[in-house]
């Protein structure tokens, strides 16, 4: 029954951390999602055109999407290779020179201002299981966890994922309506609210309390905006130099 008990706790770190990785992931994909295609939509409304609205839009989001699913799938898989690497160094490591291993234990320890004799048996316990000895310097040692069998295409299918969700909620209203104004006022409204209610979840989930994730909220709406504003800005200028410049 105290095996049954104590075998979820000692997996909790590495679940917190899977966990973590994943909601730092969609976090990150949702807000450049929320961002930067609407920025782009935003300044190509300056043509006047929903159809060039609509299809650079959507050829952004779907490009934006892959590239950052690839990000993340790298970056993953680079830190899986990383853990590899060092497992395997480590492991040579112990067979090799277990004595300077064992002091680095004591010396881990002793950063707790545990002794060097109340960790003796500690260290004999872990040399009597490798794989915990391992373990236990990847973790302490190295401060490095184990990545999950399948991290690297979760952490790509997140990314990806909430990056598409996030930039194709300020694009629906550019399927609502004919005039592209119309949508634009209508996508900035949407925008509003999602940002700020994006800014303040993405705060309130990593511990902050209501004021701070207030000031979150506002600070992710002014970011929204000043890249949409930005680049409606350029796109509105360049649009009326071509045209009296006659080229378009």
């Amino acid at each position: 029954m105290q095996a049954a008990c104590n075998k979820p706790t000692a997996s909790t770190p590495e679940q917190h951390a899977k966990y973590k990785d994943h909601l730092s992931n969609i976090i990150i994909g949702f807000s450049d999602g929320l961002t930067v295609p609407f920025a782009l939509t935003a300044g190509l409304s300056a043509t006047g055109s929903i159809k060039l609205v609509i299809m650079g839009g959507l050829a952004e989001l779907f490009a934006g999407a892959i590239s950052m699913g690839l990000g993340a799938w790298l970056a993953a898989e680079t830190d899986r290779q990383h853990y590899e690497k060092e497992l395997t160094r480590k492991e040579q490591e112990v067979h090799q020179m277990p004595n300077a291993e064992e002091q680095e234990i004591h010396d881990i320890f002793a950063e707790y201002g545990i002794s060097h004799e109340a960790s003796t048996a500690v260290v004999q316990s872990l040399r009597a299981n490798p794989d915990m000895y391992i373990k236990f310097m990847m973790h302490f040692k190295l401060r490095l966890e184990k990545p999950g069998s399948f991290k690297s295409w979760l952490s790509a299918l997140f990314m990806g994922l909430s990056y598409f969700i996030g930039g194709l909620i300020p694009m629906v209203p550019y399927f609502c309506f004919k005039n592209v104004y119309h949508a634009l006022f209508a996508s900035i409204g949407i925008s509003v609210v999602i940002l700020l209610t994006f800014g303040y979840v993405k705060a309130h989930i990593t511990g902050l309390d209501t004021k701070e994730s207030a000031f979150s909220a506002v600070q992710t709406l002014v970011v929204g905006a000043f890249a949409a504003a930005t680049s409606y800005g350029i796109v509105r200028g360049l649009d009326r130099q071509f045209k009296m410049n006659g080229s378009v």
